[in-house]
């Protein structure tokens, strides 16, 4: 069996979209029979790496916040960047578990998960990026929107909740707010994580049955389910309108849970790799710091 991390690029959307030629059973890069205990060896395999890169860029930024780098002799090893995670999919197709599973490698105080639902009355009152801004990334964070403003180019073109025009002025507006995203440092993955009718089908049955899942089962979810093809069509369009080098869209087949959450960990893995971090100057002697700890 191999799946490496470059495989992962086999994911990148390929446009124009079409999702009903993938496969959401599909492991795309993985060779060989598919084996849990196998692809579980590969979803923990980089642990270590990926703990390493995130403190690495977390102390990046902190050294970056306390030390001025004109007085520094000009060092460029001290920019921090950040990360953009944006997981996007139907219902129950693995958002919250993916935060819960593979992310639970990072350490918390570096990142910052945000679950975006309906906009409430102030939201509405203003321009639909308006509480996105809020939450994008700092630098040395690594920044998880589950849920993003796509759902208002998603489910607001599916329900006609706003005009085909104004749908039509948010994809410019997205493009550009990523584009200003990225000019500022930030590193941006976009997942649409892809299921099948079927699966999404058992999973809601999971939760009508389970005492402690119940509560995440809303009757609207059936009726979106009608509308199945109308959402797979809002996000081709969505995905060919705003896929970029510098904000990226990745379709992850995600019937098979753990495939899908070993592929972002992988995405995250090469995205922190391509940073070339590494452990940054202090901004101290640290020769001095340890004679005055001797004295």
């Amino acid at each position: 069996m191999r799946f490496k991390p470059k495989d992962v690029e086999q994911l990148r959307a390929d446009l124009p979209v079409d999702l009903a030629a993938i496969n959401p059973l599909s492991t795309p890069g993985y060779v060989g029979k598919v084996s849990g205990k196998r692809l579980r060896r590969r979803f923990h395999k980089f642990d270590e790496e990926l703990r390493t890169l995130q403190e690495q860029l977390f102390a990046h930024a902190r050294i970056s916040a306390s030390t001025d780098d004109s007085a520094s002799g000009g060092r460029g090893t001290n920019r921090a960047g950040a990360i953009l995670l944006i997981l996007q999919g139907m219902d129950t197709s693995g958002k919250g578990g993916m935060i819960r599973n593979a992310l639970s490698v990072f350490d918390p105080q570096g990142l910052k998960p945000i679950s975006f639902g309906a906009p409430n009355a102030e939201e509405l009152s203003h321009d639909f990026l308006w509480r996105i801004r809020k939450h994008t990334p700092q630098p040395g964070e690594i920044v998880v929107f589950d849920r993003s403003h796509y759902e208002d180019v998603l489910i607001q073109r599916v329900e006609s909740m706003a005009t085909p025009e104004e749908i039509e002025r948010r994809y410019g507006a997205i493009v550009d707010f990523e584009s200003e995203l990225a000019a500022q440092g930030v590193t941006i993955i976009k997942v649409m994580l892809h299921i099948s009718p079927g699966f999404q089908k058992k999973n809601l049955l999971r939760r009508l049955c389970r005492v402690d899942k119940r509560w995440k089962f809303d009757p609207s979810d059936i009726e979106n389910r009608a509308k199945w093809d109308d959402y797979q069509r809002a996000y081709e369009v969505a995905i060919d309108r705003t896929d970029s080098d510098h904000a990226p869209w990745y379709i992850v087949p995600s019937d098979n849970k753990l495939y899908a959450r070993t592929a972002v960990k992988f995405l995250l893995l090469r995205r922190l790799r391509a940073m070339g971090l590494n452990w940054p100057d202090p901004g101290y002697d640290v020769a001095v710091q340890q004679r005055r700890l001797s004295q």
